[in-house]
């Protein structure tokens, strides 16, 4: 069982940066693969990236290569989103999301375990 807690999300200004912190709880955090997902209103739940238990692989989707960046630290058991050149379509609420694979799922109901979410507001 792991339990999952996002946090880091509020109001930016467009080309500003941010970074989430997913925490979480439970034994051996390290062997799960972390995704992060979003979700804006009226629109489906949407893979942001992902990284593998090792921090061995990592991938993104391609609206946000280049801008986001995945990072773990597993003696705190903590996953980062790091969220530059933020864009107003970059609104929604983000996930992070858990499953104990060696590979790196994309589509939601491939985890087993999800935050609350952190509203993430881009706007001037």
């Amino acid at each position: 069982q792991v339990h999952l807690v996002e946090s880091g999300g509020r109001l930016v200004q467009p080309g500003e940066s941010l970074r989430l912190s997913c925490a979480g709880s439970g034994r051996n955090f390290g062997s799960y693969a972390m995704g992060w997902f979003r979700q804006a209103p009226g629109k489906e739940r949407e893979f942001v990236g992902v990284i593998s238990w090792s921090s061995g692989s990592i991938w993104y989707t391609d609206s946000v290569k280049g801008r986001f960046t995945i990072s773990r630290d597993n003696t705190k058991n903590t996953v980062y989103l790091q969220m530059n050149s933020l864009k107003p379509e970059d609104t929604a609420v983000y996930y992070c999301a858990a499953v104990q694979v060696l590979r790196t799922p994309a589509q939601p109901n491939e985890y087993d375990y999800w935050g609350q979410g952190t509203q993430v507001t881009v706007s001037s």
